[in-house]
Order: structure tokens, then sequence, then C-alpha cells
């Protein structure tokens, strides 16, 4: 081999180790650039930890906003109870009636149970439907609420509170959230009032009308029952947050 061939062969390897060289420090300073990223996002913690299971948490706060709630209750007959007697116009009949109006005294009376729930799993889709409508929103809740309320409810309850107009129902994820608390379908509504009136209220809704059409083309449930009900007072904020009474009222 000729001295100019051994040449070019020392400068081929001479180039290969220092291209091979570069390409190890790459890696490293790629390695280490991930190693600090990594530490720096998990502030000193494990990134995989097991992620927690979200009904267990849902059932915890609902739990929580239970008893919250009842705390709440207690301390409201207490209030009732040592101001009673120093009221102007306690226990008269402009009293009991304004408590009515306002949902904060219980209400028994005949009327309608409407009670919503999902599609079987295996139902199989229709044409025009898409996966989505196998299962009940809070949309379909709100339009039976306010379908009677527009047929002339007295008081209303949804699941096991009671519920009043300003009342919101959202979905949040499978489960539906009313008043702090979450809870998986079936969804029972019910409404104190002529049943007659009630029924006929919910055949005239526009939206009670596409969910009937989806229940019967998918499985999904739509029962309407008439029962004699008890509901307990409303044991929410009558406070608006948002909404102001004009200055011209």
């Amino acid at each position: 081999m000729g001295a100019r061939a051994r040449e070019g062969r020392r400068r081929g390897t001479r180039a290969r180790s220092r291209a091979g060289t570069a390409a190890v420090t790459a890696v490293l300073c790629l390695a280490g650039l991930l190693f600090a990223t990594s530490a720096d996002t998990a502030d000193g913690t494990d990134l995989r930890q097991e992620d927690e299971d979200l009904r267990a948490v849902v059932a915890d706060e609902s739990h929580r906003v239970a008893v919250l709630e009842e705390q709440v209750s207690a301390l409201r007959v207490g209030v009732d109870e040592l101001s009673g007697d120093e009221a102007p116009g306690a226990g008269s009949a402009a009293a009991d009636a304004l408590a009515v109006a306002s949902q904060t005294a219980p209400a028994t009376g005949e009327g309608l149970v409407v009670v919503l729930a999902d599609a079987p799993r295996e139902t199989a889709l229709a044409p025009g439907y898409a996966l989505q409508d196998t299962v009940v929103h809070s949309q379909d809740v709100q339009a039976v609420v306010n379908a009677l309320w527009q047929g002339g409810a007295e008081a209303m309850g949804v699941m096991d509170q009671r519920v009043i107009a300003t009342t919101a129902v959202r979905c949040v994820g499978s489960t539906l959230r009313v008043q702090g608390r979450y809870y998986p379908p079936p969804y029972r509504i019910e409404a104190v009032g002529d049943p007659e009136e009630l029924r006929a209220a919910l055949e005239s809704s526009a939206q009670v009308q596409l969910y009937r059409a989806a229940a019967r083309d998918l499985g999904l449930v739509y029962d309407v029952s008439e029962d004699d009900l008890e509901l307990p007072a409303y044991g929410g904020s009558l406070r608006m947050s948002y909404a102001s009474v004009p200055p011209s009222a």
C-alpha cells in the first residue's frame, strides 16, 4: 500500500472517530436535557404516579357536600327557631305562603315522576345517530325540568335534591352535577303539580320530543308516571350571583 493510500486511510479513521465522538456527545447532551426537564417538571415527585380513581373522588366530594348541606339545614332550622318569635309576622299565613313561594318549605302533593337513563351498551346505532346520542346529557334533563316548570309545577326535585327555577343542571364526564353533588344515571325528576298539565307540557316541548325520538330509536329510557310526592325544602342559596333587578322595577 502506498504512502498516499495509508495517509488517506488514517484521515478517514480520524474523521470517523471525530464524527462518532460528536454523535456520542450530542446524545449525552440530549439525555442530560431530558433528565433536567423531567426533574423540573416532576418537582421532586414521581411522574408515573397511578391515576386516581375518578369515581372515588366524585363519590367522596358528593358525600362531603351532602354532609355540609345537612349542617346548613340544621343551622337554618336553629336560626328559624331562635328568631321565629321575634320576627314580624312569624307563624302567619303570609309568612307560610312566602316560604312556599321561595321553595324554602317542604312540598307534598300529586305530580309526575320522569326517569331518564342511557341506552344499553350493545345498542346498534340507527342511521343519523352518533355514539354520544346513546347517553343522557344535561340538556336532556334540563329540557324535562324546563317543560315541567312551563307546565305549572309547584315544586320540583332532581334525584334527592329540591331544585328551583334558577338551579343549573350540568354534565361532568359521565355524571350529572346538581348543586355541587354528582349523580350517575338513571336520573329521576319529580314535579308536584297537576299531572295532566305536566304531561301536556312534556308533550309540547320540542326538546323533550327530540329525546323521546332518540329513546325510541336507540333504547334510551323515558318513563313518566304519576305519584304522591314529598319533596324536601330547598337548602341552597337564594342569592343571585349574576342577575340584578332592573332600575325600572
